[in-house]
């Protein structure tokens, strides 16, 4: 059993016994943070048997081949079993794991690969040069509220320690009758079981100009090195996005001195986590903080001149700006399994067991679709990380899925959705109030929370998603009526 600590605020997932002091992604004491489990069976242990260097020939005996052929050096990828023995698919055995990408999911898997098969050999591929780091973090980076040493995933020896190897090299292809995948430089990594980890890419709308000098992204550490360079005093920024990226990036960059402007299609900021009034309240709080904000605009193409960047728009006149970001969402880097013929609709498919249509290659994070769900959160990389690690080294584990609900903290806002947030038809009901500078909305049916969406309010957020996870009918909760009388009648309407 594999237990660690989820922050109910940014998603961070803790490993451990106990949970941190504060969470290192967003700063939540001790108390915000809630246990999590992965449940899992080891690996049975792999046979005794010998190992042959294809380089020079050497051969060593072992349950797995040596990280390194001592006779010449090579990589144990280079390895090849001598002699008969069962296959790893007949046996369940994993003797070869290699995973591609090394965000959290593919770093927990690596982890948790780890603890299922003591003997299995590890491969974690990057694309990225450098540690493993913690994504969450890149915007708190860019704020200077922490320095670039400080958000690795796990230090150096954190990998070697655990007989993990690391590899930097950009995919280029999976070769699923031969079992390897291929580098663009060439290289092939023979592998018993593939978990493909390699997550998300930031999505460029396709708006003339945005391909150019002056827009970026933040998706990557390279990225934030980047507007790091740029950012400044008086440094014109627009965030094109007022999702939680959007607004994150340009409260940041404000805190180094630029005026940022973010640019948002919908009428409301958050428009996926949030209904109108509370984005509204939001967009108040966005603007106090000195921050510029346009809503229910389109961007129609990014000019560039003599007095730097002209974000044109379909409403008024154009923005001038240094500098652009654009912050409109992610798409699973699912290309590699596009080409080896797994299934693919929005991310590579993949069932309880985080395995994809071949049983040799697993899927996790941002990359995977499970029954229909794109996560693209914290909490589910790290679940489904584990379960795909621990598969692939030939234990038992499964993810059966998340909670629909989203807790946020947005520029020092808390933020919460869950459940329906809409009403689609006269059976549901609605009610929505304001008090205080944080703003509610809850969505009943038959007697019952249905949804409920909470800014500024953490208390009211707990209160309210132990109401929904336990179904208790909201006209008979006595603790949500103290603080919301207006749901006993609300409550107690029927369609």
């Amino acid at each position: 059993m594999a237990s660690a600590w989820r922050c109910e605020v940014c998603g961070y997932v803790h490993g451990g016994a106990e949970p941190p002091v504060r969470c290192p992604a967003c700063g939540a004491g001790r108390d915000r943070f809630v246990p999590i489990e992965v449940v899992a069976a080891p690996a049975p242990r792999p046979a005794t048997r010998a190992w042959r260097c294809t380089a020079c020939g050497h051969r060593v005996t072992g349950q797995a081949p040596p990280l390194r052929c001592p006779a010449c050096g090579a990589p144990g990828t280079a390895f090849e079993p001598v002699g008969e023995a069962p296959s790893p698919a007949a046996t369940g055995e994993a003797r070869r794991i290699v995973i591609l990408g090394a965000g959290v999911a593919g770093v927990t898997a690596a982890e948790h690969a780890r603890a299922a098969s003591p003997e299995a050999w590890i491969t974690l591929v990057s694309d990225e040069p450098g540690l493993p780091y913690v994504r969450l973090d890149l915007t708190r980076l860019l704020a200077g509220e922490v320095e670039e040493d400080a958000i690795a995933l796990q230090p150096g020896d954190w990998y070697a320690s655990r007989r993990i190897e690391r590899l930097e090299g950009s995919a280029g292809a999976i070769r699923r009758a031969a079992r390897a995948l291929v580098l663009e430089d060439g290289r092939s990594l023979p592998y018993d079981r593939l978990v493909l980890a390699c997550g998300a890419h930031a999505f460029l709308p396709p708006i003339p100009g945005l391909e150019g000098p002056g827009v970026s992204t933040l998706r990557t550490l390279t990225d934030a090195r980047r507007l790091l360079a740029a950012a400044g005093p008086g440094v014109r920024v627009a965030c094109i996005g007022g999702g939680l990226l959007g607004l994150e990036t340009a409260g940041a960059l404000a805190r180094r001195g630029c005026a940022a402007t973010v640019l948002e299609g919908a009428p409301w900021l958050l428009p996926r986590q949030l209904a109108e009034a509370a984005g509204r309240v939001l967009r108040a709080h966005v603007e106090a903080a000195g921050i510029g904000v346009r809503c229910g605009v389109r961007v129609e193409s990014v000019d560039r001149g003599p007095g730097g960047l002209a974000v044109h728009l379909a409403e008024g006149d154009p923005l001038r700006a240094d500098l652009v970001v654009v912050a409109a969402g992610v798409r699973p880097e699912s290309w590699i399994a596009r080409m080896a013929g797994l299934e693919v609709r929005q991310g590579v498919i993949v069932d309880d067991r985080m395995t994809t249509t071949d049983p040799a290659v697993l899927a996790a994070g941002d990359v995977a679709e499970h029954a229909g769900a794109l996560y693209g959160i914290w909490p589910a990389a790290w679940a489904q990380g584990a379960v795909a690690g621990t598969v692939a080294a030939g234990g038992d584990a499964a993810f059966t899925g998340m909670p629909p609900s989203t807790r946020l903290k947005v520029l020092h806002v808390d933020v919460f959705s869950a459940g329906r947030v809409d009403a689609p038809d006269a059976s549901f009901h609605v009610h929505e109030e304001e008090r205080g500078g944080a703003a509610y909305r809850f969505v009943c049916r038959d007697g019952r929370l249905a949804g409920a969406t909470v800014l500024g309010d953490p208390e009211a957020a707990t209160l309210l998603l132990g109401v929904l996870q336990a179904g208790t009918p909201a006209a008979l909760s006595p603790p949500l009526l103290e603080r919301f009388p207006a749901l006993a009648v609300l409550g107690g309407a029927r369609g």
